[in-house]
């Protein structure tokens, strides 16, 4: 008899465990787009520009919205849409003598390159996906992310120094072909 009422529970669990399995592929699925979708209009709410660099302000506590940011960095953001396969990213990372990475995240939430800097100024092109390789190019997965340039800047006189040679960081949209 036990045994009976046993087997009836198991269709109902078995349909369960497929039901939370299947919630659970679906969250890991969908939600890093749902978060870099908010992230993204939060960005531009905040005046980050499309296809351009937006000089920072100093991070402190009150200004943290999307990540617990570092105070000891400068960070520059540039939002990107390459919906149009005819276009491409020119990008330039001015010359910084300490630490500085220019990043790259799609539009899963996925750092999908980063580069360290040297002290010189360094330049690369973003195309879009499906893109062939080409050398000083990276291929996006997505046609839209974010690319990040931080700069190690602990203190107001280096930050200062950083967002001057934020000056020399370039993101523009151009021909493909050009």
């Amino acid at each position: 008899m036990q045994g009976q009422s046993m087997r009836r529970w198991l269709g109902p669990f078995a349909a369960m465990l497929a039901c939370a399995a299947g919630t659970h592929a679906a969250t890991l699925h969908f939600a890093p787009a749902v978060i870099m979708d908010r992230a993204m209009a939060a960005l531009a709410q905040r005046g980050v520009e499309l296809h351009a660099f937006t000089s920072p302000q100093r991070v402190t506590p009150q200004a943290q919205t999307v990540v617990r940011s570092s105070p000891d960095l400068y960070y520059a953001l540039c939002r990107y849409d390459l919906g149009d396969p005819a276009m491409r990213l020119d990008l330039t990372m001015g010359a910084w003598p300490d630490y500085q990475s220019l990043s790259f995240f799609d539009a899963q939430t996925d750092n999908f390159a980063t580069l360290r800097g040297t002290g010189e100024t360094t330049s690369i092109r973003l195309l879009p996906p499906g893109s062939a390789p080409q050398d000083g190019a990276i291929v996006s997965p997505t046609t839209k992310g974010v690319i990040l340039i931080r700069r190690l800047a602990p203190d107001a006189a280096r930050f200062a120094a950083a967002a001057e040679a934020g000056k020399g960081d370039a993101c523009r949209l151009s021909p493909v072909s050009g």
